[in-house]
């Protein structure tokens, strides 16, 4: 099929669900990956539950976008965990539920998708401001240690794979009005850049749309975050 196929991680609700929307309205059929994901009705949105930080599921998530639509053309690492606490309290339970799902969910899919990509294909990760501003009143080491990775290594695979025309970029949210956070988190976290607002999905989702579509752009860490990582 001439189709262009997504595959977007962490697609069951928030920014994940509104990159399913997105990439439809582009024209590219979507693989949707979430733990628990359900049916779609659209028959161009194949979804595949599984946790993605779990060995081989990454694999599987490719195989399924293959077998369905007969190529890949982009991957969005969006599946995150986010757990801010003093570096000393995090529990080893923290670290491998952090590590597997930020960092092996990352480099399952994309090894998988990079072998079966041909002379073009686009890599998004999704990652966060506090890599390069971190704050003392959200401290969040394994975060940085994590999406400080993603960012460096969309770097690397930028330069790795220019040659077959494949790029890799990503985008480093802040404060974003997800259904992750409570309410009575909106004024904390809209105080943490100088614009003193949320970001909307939709801010999120349309940044991914701008990289899919700028061809001449690749190794970008592009920051929508009020201003965030700009300082205060």
């Amino acid at each position: 099929m001439n189709t262009p196929v997504a595959i977007i991680t962490g697609a069951s609700q928030g920014i994940g669900a509104g990159l399913v929307t997105g990439y439809r309205k582009l024209g590219y059929a979507v693989v949707a990956n979430s733990r628990s994901i359900g049916e779609s009705d659209d028959p161009m949105v194949l979804t595949v539950p599984g946790d993605i930080s779990s060995p081989g599921v990454g694999q599987r998530v490719v195989d399924a976008a293959l077998e369905r639509f007969g190529r890949i053309d982009t991957v969005v690492n969006n599946a995150g965990i986010f757990i801010a606490k003093p570096f000393t309290e995090y529990t080893d339970a923290d670290y491998d539920a952090i590590t597997g799902v930020n960092l092996r969910g990352f480099f399952e899919v994309s090894r998988a998708a990079l072998a079966a990509m041909g002379d073009s294909g686009h890599i998004v990760n999704v990652s966060t401001s506090l890599v390069d501003q971190a704050n003392s009143r959200v401290p969040a080491a394994l975060a940085s240690l994590t999406k400080g990775g993603l960012n460096a290594v969309t770097k690397a695979l930028a330069v790795e794979y220019a040659s077959r025309g494949i790029r890799v970029n990503a985008v480093a949210l802040g404060s974003i009005n997800t259904p992750m956070h409570d309410p009575s988190s909106h004024d904390f976290m809209a105080s943490l850049n100088p614009m003193n607002e949320l970001g909307e999905i939709d801010d999120a989702v349309q940044a991914v749309l701008y990289l899919e579509q700028a061809g001449f752009v690749t190794g970008e860490i592009l920051r929508v975050d009020g201003g965030q990582s700009a300082g205060h």
